[in-house]
């Protein structure tokens, strides 16, 4: 399913959620929970989907207290049904209250992302084209999207600006035409530096196989115009689609003999899943 979180990435981005949603205390659950209460709870599936963020669920507990224990039953990647046990946890109730809407925040986003990336890697199996996500995420949230995209077995693009060369329509004005820009960013990029270049119409298609451009985006196309690009190109570069795709229509890109296809959708509207945080029982201690 690709490379796990970093741990550090982890700590970082829960220590700002808890942040901001706890800040100086939670007044509710200290007011009316007592210190040494303890409790068991479940977390429980809503409805089917691909789970991803239970590292993040984790990490909000422990950090909380760090004798939570957190029993994952589902794992990332795994797929679950409506009343599925995902995970349990036990400790202090004060530390399981406090954090339950974080961690249930983190695990529907990241489950919706996991969700929507396997629909579409479904929808394109046999064909040989790769699914990608774009760098349409939530700001701040980028890792733990791309993460929540491999755990849906679909795969990344570039993670930022820094570690690839993708030159796109204002790139390609501003430098003055394909060419010119495909030829500045290999005298610039670093060696082995893979360069990928949009292509509208027919004409940029052409310049760009003539540039030299290792991936050509044939950025809004129609399939039909889809395949006569990919038929000019023939082979003299990698080809990846975009704009506008969905559900409904990537299997007719993907059937094009296209190498990839970057759909923004996967992290910009992915819908959240619905999870639930359940009380078993209260100890009193």
């Amino acid at each position: 399913m690709g490379e796990a979180l970093p741990a550090e990435v982890v700590e970082e981005i829960v220590a700002r959620a808890l942040a901001e949603d706890v800040g100086a205390g939670d007044i509710t659950t200290e007011a009316t929970i007592p210190e040494a209460a303890r409790a068991r709870a479940v977390i429980l599936a809503k409805q089917e989907a691909v789970v991803a963020g239970l590292p993040l669920v984790a990490a909000v507990f422990q950090r909380l207290d760090p004798r939570v224990a957190v029993e994952p039953v589902s794992q990332d990647g795994g797929r679950v049904a409506p009343g599925d046990v995902v995970a349990r946890l036990e400790g202090r109730a004060r530390a399981l209250l406090t954090g339950e809407r974080t961690a249930l925040n983190f695990l529907q986003h990241m489950s919706g992302v996991a969700t929507l990336a396997a629909r579409y890697a479904e929808a394109v199996e046999g064909t040989g084209a790769r699914v990608l996500d774009t760098r349409k995420t939530i700001p701040g949230l980028r890792a733990l999207d791309k993460y929540a995209v491999r755990m849906g077995g679909a795969h990344n693009h570039r993670m930022g600006l820094f570690d690839a060369v993708l030159i796109k329509d204002n790139h390609i004005r501003a430098a003055g035409g394909v060419s010119a820009a495909v030829e500045r960013a290999r005298a610039a990029a670093p060696e082995g530096a893979v360069v990928e270049v949009e292509a509208q119409n027919t004409a940029e298609v052409k310049e760009a196989v003539c540039s030299g451009a290792d991936v050509i985006l044939l950025d809004n196309m129609t399939p039909e115009e889809v395949k006569r690009a990919v038929a000019l190109i023939a082979g003299r570069a990698k080809t990846e689609v975009s704009g506008g795709i969905t559900l409904k229509t990537v299997r007719s890109y993907a059937e094009c003999g296209v190498d990839y296809i970057s759909v923004g959708e996967i992290t910009h509207s992915a819908r959240a899943v619905d999870f639930s945080l359940e009380f078993l029982e209260r100890e009193n201690g």
